[in-house]
């Protein structure tokens, strides 16, 4: 769906600078793995209950598949699977294995209707493992078309494919889909990429499958940039982009799905479904059943972004639009004003109306003084209960 663009304020800038590319697609799908991936996070544990119930939340927030887990990995991942697949959600579910015959017969027992099939592609990882790239060919082909005589869909993912030599991937890539695989997945999964390296990997595995097989990307954020080596893929041609809520996962985490639509959305003009009134009700339901914090500076959905404690923003509080990229609306965001050390005079004012109270202008100022020595003595953020104290105070002064 197309965002409402009345509600980015971003200026003239990106549009001087960016153009579509040739291989720009229109509208991308989001395939979300916080349940497989997401959950590889160092402590978090999510039961089966749990997983429907962030399955529910991704399914209102416009994710076009779910990844709902791994079989294998469990019993209860594989009730996760069945709870979700019997949801009716709108999304598409898709289960994940290995190209090992194990993994392949627990989705066929579950009835998965799509799965991602993955196999390690770089030299690095076969010697990890100790298996030779003739081996590898034929797990991999044994793999797909075992699940694809059965009726699953198939996206071949290749693993630290970024890591690997490119002679060999196109001999794996053209072997899966050779198979079955009707999709293909493009993996950096140690977040060693750059944007030009994403795009050139795209392009190459475009070259290597042919125009008619759609690609994933599948990115990590060792370095910081997941967003944009993820914008950078959709660029070069990449139609589904796969990551997670919050970004979560091992490591340093996933490409994070929200930052990447709204990004891809924003500044490039490549649709997606995702909801976004919907994004921050998802993150804060991940982080609840993971039991994991975020910091309150995170893009879309940390609590800080449209909240100021600044007293030279709050002189222009009332023109969202000179103090946000975007509006709060837009990710069912609410604005406020809190006090602390860094307030000024009109955020006495501000929020004093906020709270019902009337703060005489003549007493602004000694309040805001008293507003500034609470905040540094108790080095945090005033309450609204200690600023009404203090309100009542001046109050009682006048009087």
């Amino acid at each position: 769906m197309a965002i409402d663009r009345e509600m980015i304020w971003t200026g003239e800038l990106n549009e001087r600078a960016i153009a579509p590319t040739a291989e720009q697609p229109a509208k991308v799908g989001i395939y979300d793995t916080t349940l497989r991936d997401g959950e590889q996070s160092v402590g978090v544990v999510l039961d089966a209950e749990a997983k429907l119930e962030i399955a529910r939340a991704l399914d209102r927030m416009g994710v076009d598949r779910i990844e709902a887990g791994f079989p294998r990995v469990s019993a209860e991942d594989a009730r996760a699977i069945e709870l979700i697949a019997a949801d009716g959600l709108e999304a598409e579910i898709w289960g994940f294995a290995r190209a090992v015959p194990a993994d392949v017969e627990a989705l066929l027992e579950l009835g998965c209707k799509a799965a991602v099939i993955e196999s390690p592609v770089s030299d690095l990882k076969l010697e990890a493992y100790g298996i030779s790239r003739e081996k590898l060919l034929e797990r991999v082909t044994n793999a797909v078309s075992a699940a694809v005589a059965n009726g699953v869909k198939i996206a071949f993912f290749g693993v630290d494919g970024t890591r690997g030599e490119f002679d060999f991937m196109a001999e794996v890539y053209r072997a899966a889909v050779a198979a079955g695989a009707s999709e293909i997945v493009v993996v950096d999964t140690l977040g060693i990429a750059t944007p030009e390296a994403a795009a050139m990997f795209v392009g190459a595995a475009r070259k290597w499958v042919g125009p008619e097989v759609p690609i994933h990307w599948h990115g990590h954020n060792d370095f910081g940039i997941g967003t944009a080596i993820s914008i950078a893929a959709v660029r070069a041609g990449a139609s589904w982009v796969q990551g997670t809520v919050n970004g979560m996962g091992e490591r340093a985490g996933n490409a994070n799905i929200a930052e990447v639509a709204l990004a891809l959305e924003t500044f490039y003009g490549v649709e997606t479904n995702i909801r976004f009134d919907q994004v921050r009700e998802a993150s804060a339901t991940v982080r609840r059943l993971a039991g994991h914090e975020l910091e309150p500076w995170k893009a879309i959905v940390g609590e800080n972004l449209f909240t100021r404690e600044s007293g030279a923003v709050a002189s222009q509080f009332h023109e969202p639009e000179s103090i946000e990229p975007y509006s709060s609306e837009l990710v069912g965001a609410e604005r406020g004003i809190v006090l602390g050390k860094k307030s000024g005079l009109d955020s006495i004012r501000i929020r004093a109306e906020e709270l019902g109270v009337e703060v005489a202008e003549d007493d602004r100022a000694a309040i805001l003084a008293a507003v500034k020595e609470l905040s540094e003595r108790d080095h945090a953020l005033v309450s609204d209960d200690d600023f009404l104290e203090l309100v009542r105070g001046k109050s009682g002064e006048a009087a």
